[in-house]
């Protein structure tokens, strides 16, 4: 009852809890020397000591039964290494009785708190009243340490008011008490659920496992822990609970019944599962180079925990491999589909918008704001600028309301100050709105899957450059020759490591030959395409010099070892290395020439499908420099397939390298409509690996033999008088091979060089004609002096020779051999510039159908 004129008394007026007794607690410090360094109010009333009779002096003096012959305590011994110690003490009066009581140290460091670490108190002297050094606090109880029958009632307050939801059940497992906590949770009352079980109760599967729990308990007389996710009758959404269950026994130890505690850990489950998706994000984002597939990697990731539908849109002009513009993007944007998902499975977000689609976002719709702000948005489906932006597409409109679509967070992908598209999260009522946390985790996942869309998006650009500078550098077309039939295969590396440095060539060479070309180039990327075409080039250099193959890997090598020096000035990734092959092959002498630096010995395959094998002294890979490259030389029966490659195409095989040998010899003995179907068949024997790291290069030479028939051969004796004679059987060979418009060129060229030889070199003197796709004119002597073109002055009787056989052919030049040198002239055939003079080339020519080494010798 109040007053007549009064107010009952609000919260304020209240009275408060009752002021804290410092006497209550005996308070007492000690230096680890255990001499007394503060003494409270209730240490005095406690022991009968004033501060200052004890302070500065031993503890030790305070107990009753003096020091024990061991020491003090060990939890009181200063330098005991423990940080607590409690236990029942004897101590003197200072009226002389003795005092028994449990007393409990702390070891504590530094300052005790923030009134110093004694508290206010306390006296003491210096190290009473501030200091950072190690102390020891001990204290007892004073007063209250009695029992009393308030205490009964606590305990009763105790058990109603926790903030813990606590059931207890007798041992038929049937509700006895709940507390106000448990009545909250279940959304009952204590007289509505008294007597029953806890199936009985909750009435759902998690019901009966948490049973089966208590019994547990009861049967092993042990505490039992258990975590369910359940919607409980006093909850509206599902919660996650951490529940206990701890036998209760009565003073005898006999069991009474079992006691169930519940905690609502929805917060703290909501955070662990917020870290397993992101580490699962860490590794599921970003597995491939590619970027839809890394964005579909982020919708499956987000999809169902954070959203139940998620699209991955990104800017338009990410596909055409140009860079992006730093900073937001505005405006109206267009934006590319790159993935989406569902937990209804991969239908698209919106009708008409399958992966690959543009749409374009109007400025104020919430994706491009995101774009704009570089912020996420998150709003609700029934806010007006959703509204604005659905009803412009009535389909969107209705797929929003048939999915049940409730919020949308828009997220952008930024990437190193870069705006690369969005991530767009929709959410039913299954999962709720979107809350800060939710917002944090989704930009944190976005912000990963940026970078990894970034790298992928970067290294499609380098990779496609990388394979256009490969692509423009490798032969185009191969060039026809009655030498050899050719057909070629070159797949480039998977997208992981990117476009590598193989390459192939095939050179026509004079007299008739053909060089054969395949090498490899260390490394991946624009610096070993680069690298390739640099090497390519020279080769094609030092093949038009003629050099044997053993000479032109010698000077191959001194080029890489500058390019490397050069690298390395530079400052660029790594060292240039590369191997190759080379291989000069004669149609005339059916003699095949390989030099190899570190490269694969080619697989020779015979006509009658026996494998050769070539025992090719293997030199150091190029860029090494120092040693020595070895030729072989090997006459070829006509037909023979030579099987040129890289390594790349035995590395993705999965036997042995051997067993890779074989079976490439097995499919080219296999009869075939073309070598360009062996070609297929090869790859089809030995298909690339999975994610083999290197470029496939694969190039196949049949070998044929230029017709006896084609090729006129004359011994010159060293008589300025044989000249008119030479031409004369020039002459004659030309109308028998019915090349009459070439007689009064070949006239001209053949006496220059036959003069140019008796004049000026050493006999033997030879002159051969060769009638090919061209008509090859050449003489050879045993000098090893090298003509040069020069431009003769007015008044000079010579020096006009060369000058007048490069403007009657298309090309001239010289070659050395082991017995001299030879001139040759070559000159393109009306009618036969196109290939047909070819035809007939290969046949009767040769003889013998084995292969067998032979001493290197003149050409």
């Amino acid at each position: 009852m109040t007053r007549e004129g009064t107010s009952p008394p609000g919260p304020g007026d209240r009275p408060g809890p009752p002021p804290t007794s410092t006497a209550a607690t005996a308070r007492v410090t000690t230096d680890l020397h255990g001499v007394v360094t503060s003494w409270n109010e209730g240490a005095q009333e406690l022991l009968g000591y004033a501060p200052a009779e004890t302070v500065g002096r031993p503890a030790a003096l305070l107990l009753a039964d003096g020091v024990p012959a061991g020491g003090v305590p060990e939890g009181v011994r200063p330098d005991g290494g423990q940080v607590r110690w409690n236990g029942p003490l004897r101590l003197r009066h200072r009226d002389g009785r003795v005092v028994e009581v449990p007393v409990l140290a702390h070891r504590q460091e530094g300052p005790g708190g923030p009134e110093g670490p004694s508290g206010p108190e306390e006296s003491g002297g210096p190290e009473g009243s501030g200091g950072s050094r190690a102390r020891w606090l001990l204290v007892t109880a004073v007063r209250g340490t009695e029992a009393v029958p308030e205490d009964i009632e606590l305990a009763r307050y105790a058990f109603d008011q926790s903030p813990t939801a606590i059931a207890v059940y007798d041992l038929t497992f049937r509700l006895r008490r709940i507390n106000t906590a448990m009545r909250g949770v279940i959304g009952l009352t204590e007289d509505e659920v008294r007597g029953l079980r806890l199936p009985e109760i909750g009435g759902k599967p998690q019901s009966q496992e948490l049973e089966d729990r208590m019994r547990e308990a009861v049967a092993t007389g042990a505490e039992v822990d258990a975590r369910t996710v359940m919607r409980t009758g006093g909850e509206a959404e599902e919660h996650a609970w951490s529940a206990k269950m701890a036998p209760l026994r009565d003073a005898e130890g006999r069991l009474r019944g079992v006691c169930l505690t519940a905690n609502d850990v929805t917060e703290e489950s909501l955070a662990r599962q917020r870290l397993l998706l992101l580490n699962n994000a860490s590794l599921r984002i970003g597995t491939t180079l590619d970027v839809r597939r890394t964005a579909r990697e982020l919708t499956e990731v987000c999809v169902p925990h954070l959203a139940d539908l998620a699209v991955v849109d990104l800017l338009e002009h990410l596909d055409t491999n140009s860079e992006p513009p730093p900073g937001p993007v505005t405006g109206p944007v267009p934006l590319r589909r790159a993935a989406h998902h569902s937990r209804a499975g991969k239908a698209p977000p919106q009708p008409g918008v399958p992966v690959g689609a543009v749409r374009i976002y109007p400025d104020y719709s919430p994706m491009a704001e995101s774009l704009a702000t570089g912020r996420s948005v998150v709003v609700a489906t029934d806010d007006p600028v959703m509204l604005r932006w659905a009803v412009e597409d009535p389909r969107r409109t209705e797929f929003i309301e048939r999915q049940g679509l409730r919020w949308m967070m828009a997220v952008p992908v930024l990437a190193r100050g870069t705006t690369l598209g969005a991530a767009v999260l929709w959410r039913t009522a299954r999962l709720g709105p979107f809350v800060p946390d939710d917002v944090l985790l989704a930009e944190e996942i976005t912000a990963r899957a940026a970078v990894c869309i970034d790298n992928a998006r970067r290294f499609t650009r380098e990779q496609s450059t990388s394979l256009a500078l490969q692509q423009s550098l490798l032969p185009h077309h191969l060039p026809r020759a009655n030498a050899v039939e050719i057909a070629s295969r070159y797949l480039p590396a998977s997208p992981h490591p990117g476009v590598g440095g193989d390459w192939f060539d095939v050179i026509p060479l004079s007299g008739a030959r053909v060089a054969l070309v395949v090498g490899d180039v260390v490394g991946h990327g624009i610096q070993a395409s680069a690298t390739m075409g640099r090497l390519r080039t020279a080769v094609r250099t030092l093949a038009d010099v003629d050099l044997p193959p053993d000479e032109l890997l010698t000077h191959l090598d001194d080029l890489v070892i500058r390019l490397s020096a050069e690298a390395g000035a530079e400052h660029t990734s790594g060292e240039v290395g590369a191997t190759c092959l080379y291989a000069v092959y004669d149609p005339i002498s059916r003699r095949c020439t390989l030099a190899a630096a570190g490269h694969p010995a080619p697989v020779v395959v015979t006509p009658d499908g026996r494998t050769f094998p070539v025992e090719l002294p293997v030199g150091p890979p190029l860029g090494v420099g120092g040693l020595p490259f070895e030729s072989v030389e090997f006459e070829l029966p006509e037909g023979t397939v030579i099987a040129l490659y890289t390594d790349g195409l035995l590395d993705g095989w999965e036997r042995d390298p051997d067993e890779g040998r074989r079976v490439l010899g097995e499919v080219l003995a296999r009869p075939a409509a073309s070598l360009d179907a062996t070609c297929g068949a090869v790859l089809s024997a030995l298909p690339p690996g999975r994610g083999v790291p290197d470029d496939v290069a694969l190039l196949l030479a049949r070998t044929k033999v230029l017709d006896t028939a084609r090729v006129a051969t004359w011994d010159v004796p060293a008589d300025p008088a044989e000249v008119a004679t030479t031409r004369g059987y020039v002459t004659a060979q030309l109308r028998d091979w019915r090349l009459e418009d070439a007689i009064f060129a070949t006239e001209l060229v053949t006496s220059e060089l036959v003069t140019n030889a008796i004049r000026h070199a050493t006999p033997p003197i030879q002159l051969r004609l060769i009638h090919d796709m061209s008509l090859i004119c050449e003489v050879s002597d045993s000098s090893t002096t090298v003509p040069h073109l020069r431009r003769a002055r007015a008044f000079d009787e010579g020096g006009r020779g060369l000058l007048l056989v490069a403007q009657l052919t298309q090309r001239w030049g010289s070659r050395h051999n082991p017995t001299g040198k030879t001139i040759w002239a070559e000159q393109i055939l009306q009618g036969e510039g196109d290939g047909d003079g070819a035809e007939g080339g290969a046949g009767n020519g040769a003889e013998g159908g084995g292969v067998r080494p032979v001493p290197p010798s003149g050409s």
